[in-house]
């Protein structure tokens, strides 16, 4: 069995060298790059599973790096790493299409963890997603190709966006829990996690406002209930 490549950018050595040593002693088959504007063609070359990329970075941020990754592949993982404390950061992060946000400084057992939990999630959404078609009153998703069509209209979705829709509609009418979907898209139904779900809702709303018969209602203080009449 191959090992899993995870892409590591860091660029504080000393750091590096530990959580590198760590990955590599669970089986994890490293490549580190500590300056940011070398990351995206390691990126190409090595084809990882998972990224972990610090924030703060000489040349390129891991924000801007992380914007660059999901224009070429939209599936992978990335875990950021940062000593920065403001909210603002941390939406900034998801926005730029980060799974998970961890804190410096972090223990070893959490990041393997938290990096297990995203392989395994991706793991079974690639099980489930076998390229059969929904359709949600006018609209069609393609979960394979990760649209949503009405008419000859197009939508391309994000992973997060196609999976949250394919959530919703698998338990469509009845009422899903916020913190079920956290635990199952994030893996923890964090603060921050909470407040990126809304935007997602947000967006979902938004794609599917033009055709009145589907709507996503929230449930005050428990979750949401999909409906298709």
């Amino acid at each position: 069995m191959s090992k899993t490549k995870v892409l590591y950018v860091e660029d504080e050595l000393f750091l590096g060298k530990i959580v590198r040593e760590s990955l590599e002693s669970r089986g994890f088959d490293v490549i580190m790059e500590d300056d940011g504007a070398k990351v995206l063609d390691q990126f190409k070359k090595a084809n990882p599973d998972i990224c972990i990329l610090d924030v703060m970075l000489p040349n390129k941020d891991g924000f801007s790096i992380a914007d660059e990754i999901r224009v070429l592949n939209e599936e992978v993982p990335i875990i950021f790493l940062t000593a920065k404390t403001q909210t603002e950061d941390v939406v900034k992060g998801f926005s730029s299409g980060g799974n998970d946000y961890m804190r410096k400084p972090f223990s070893m057992e959490e990041l393997i963890v938290r990096i297990e939990n995203l392989l395994r999630n991706k793991i079974e959404t690639e099980a489930k997603i076998t390229g059969g078609v929904a359709t949600i009153g006018k609209f069609t998703f393609q979960l394979n190709r990760q649209t949503l069509s009405l008419g000859k209209d197009e939508k391309k979705l994000s992973f997060r966006e196609s999976e949250l829709l394919r959530l919703l509609y698998e338990n469509r009418q009845k009422i899903i829990e916020r913190k079920d979907i956290l635990n199952l898209l994030w893996g923890n139904d964090s603060f921050f996690n909470s407040r990126n779900l809304d935007v997602y809702i947000t967006k979902i709303r938004n794609y599917l406002k033009e055709d009145a018969s589907v709507e996503i209602i929230t449930v005050k203080g428990v979750g949401y209930r999909f409906v298709i009449e």
